[in-house]
């Protein structure tokens, strides 16, 4: 019962205290799951979030439920989820409650303005220590490399080119690589 309580409030804080979404809370999950509970390893980290990133729902929820379950099963799945999932709605469900222009306000119009930035900042944090802690093989950075000059070409052009095309592209290369570099090896094997 205590891991069940213990995941919930982890991740009940890291819903509360992290503002912009999913990629914003990858940096806050990773420090908290990662080096301070170790409750998952860095590899399983890297995992999570490419596997959230191309399935139906939010980043941190996916990340939050994968987390839960290996820790405690389907009940710490359930915790882990819950608590990353309340906060927000509280906060939503509260203000649209009591403040019906909310964001008319000037103090927290310039208070959002501000937490832009630190939204960006997180999300670029989280982006430097997964590519530091990435493998340092040529190919996952050749394919890195080459899908953000796409995704650079596509915004800057303004071309009609849907991202799931090319994470499917990117697999698709990445998983060609890998049968045609094991192919020779089963063949060399099966002589012996």
């Amino acid at each position: 019962m205590n891991i069940l309580c213990d995941l919930f409030l982890t991740f009940a804080k890291i819903g509360f205290f992290t503002f912009g979404g999913g990629y914003a809370m990858i940096a806050m999950i990773e420090n908290i799951c990662v080096e301070n509970k170790k409750w998952i390893t860095h590899d399983e980290m890297m995992d999570i979030t490419v596997i959230a990133e191309s399935t139906p729902g939010p980043i941190a929820i996916n990340c939050a439920t994968f987390t839960g379950y290996k820790k405690a099963g389907f009940a710490g799945a359930l915790a882990a989820t819950f608590g990353i999932i309340v906060p927000s709605f509280a906060v939503i469900y509260l203000i649209s409650v009591f403040l019906d222009n909310f964001l008319e306000l000037t103090l927290i119009a310039n208070a959002f303005k501000g937490i832009k930035i630190a939204v960006g900042i997180l999300i670029l944090d989280a982006a430097f220590t997964m590519l530091k802690k990435m493998h340092k093989k040529k190919l996952p950075r050749a394919i890195m490399a080459c899908s953000c000059a796409a995704m650079l070409c596509i915004n800057i052009f303004s071309l009609n080119f849907s991202s799931i095309s090319l994470m499917l592209a990117a697999a698709a290369v990445s998983l060609g690589v890998f049968v045609l570099g094991i192919a020779p090896e089963q063949k060399g094997g099966g002589a012996k």
